[in-house]
C-alpha cells in the first residue's frame, strides 16, 4: 500500500477517512476522476474497491456512438451489473473493512433520464425501484465538480476509444443533471469537491488537504474548493 504524502513539520499526519465512514462512494460525471480518487484512497488506507466495469458492458460503445437506439440496454446492465456488486457487498460483514466506491446507486436514474424516452423510462424505473431495496447506503459521498470544459479536456486527454464518441452536448447535459441532483440529496453525508484547482487524483499534498476536509466536516454536507 502507498501511504499519504509526508506532513509538514508542525502538522500530524491526518487520521484514516475509513476510521469514520467504512463505505465511501467517490462520484461525480465522466473525466471528473472518481475511479482513480476511490482507488488512490483505497490504497493509502488498506480498503477494499467496488468499481465500475463499463468494459463489461457490450452495449456501451454502440451507445456512445449511436445514441438512444442503445440507451435502454445499456441502463439496464450497468444497473444489473451494479445491483449484483452492491448485493455482494451487502452480504458481507461490512464492520470488518472499508469500501471505496466509484458508483452511487441512486445517481443511476440520472443518465435514464437523460437518454430513455417516456415508455422506456417508465420501464427502467420500474426495475430500479424493485431492486433498490436490497443493497445499503453508503457512509460518504464525495461529489467531484468540474466545469464541461474541463471535464471535455480530461477525457479527450484521455483518449479512451469508446469514450471517443461523446458529445459535447451529451457531457454538458450529462454535468447538469450531476449538479440538480446533488443539490438535492441527502441520503448520505456529503463533501462536495470543486477539482477545478484541486487534484487529490494526482498530487498527496491536495489528497492529504481532501482526507483533512473529510475529518474535519460537520453535519451532513460540506464543500471544499481551493483557488489557484
Amino acid at each position: 500500500m502507498t501511504a499519504p504524502a509526508s506532513p509538514a513539520p508542525g502538522s500530524a499526519t491526518p487520521a484514516s477517512p475509513f476510521a469514520r465512514y467504512r463505505h465511501i462512494v467517490v462520484e461525480g460525471p465522466i473525466g471528473a476522476g472518481k475511479t482513480t480518487l476511490a482507488r488512490r484512497l483505497a490504497q493509502s488506507y488498506g480498503a477494499r474497491t467496488v468499481l465500475e466495469e463499463p468494459a463489461q458492458n457490450p452495449f456501451l460503445e454502440r451507445f456512445y456512438r449511436e445514441g438512444t437506439r442503445y440507451a435502454l440496454p445499456t441502463q439496464l446492465f450497468f444497473l444489473f451489473q451494479r445491483i449484483t456488486q452492491l448485493r455482494e457487498l451487502s452480504q458481507r460483514d461490512l464492520f470488518s473493512e472499508s469500501i471505496a466506491a466509484d458508483f452511487l446507486l441512486d445517481k443511476d436514474p440520472l443518465f435514464a433520464r437523460l437518454t430513455l424516452d417516456d415508455d422506456e423510462m417508465a420501464l427502467y424505473q420500474q426495475i430500479f425501484d424493485s431492486l433498490r431495496p436490497q443493497v445499503a447506503q453508503p457512509d460518504l459521498v464525495i461529489y467531484l465538480q468540474a466545469q464541461p470544459e474541463t471535464l471535455i479536456d480530461r477525457v479527450r486527454r484521455r483518449g479512451i476509444a469508446m469514450e471517443a464518441d461523446i458529445s459535447e452536448t451529451y457531457l454538458r447535459a450529462l454535468v447538469e443533471a450531476y449538479s440538480r441532483f446533488f443539490y438535492h440529496y441527502d441520503t448520505a453525508p456529503l463533501m462536495i469537491v470543486n477539482t477545478e484547482h484541486l487534484n487529490p487524483v494526482d498530487r498527496d499534498e491536495d489528497l492529504e488537504l481532501l482526507v483533512r476536509q473529510l475529518a474535519d466536516m460537520r453535519g451532513r454536507r460540506g464543500f471544499f474548493s481551493r483557488g489557484e
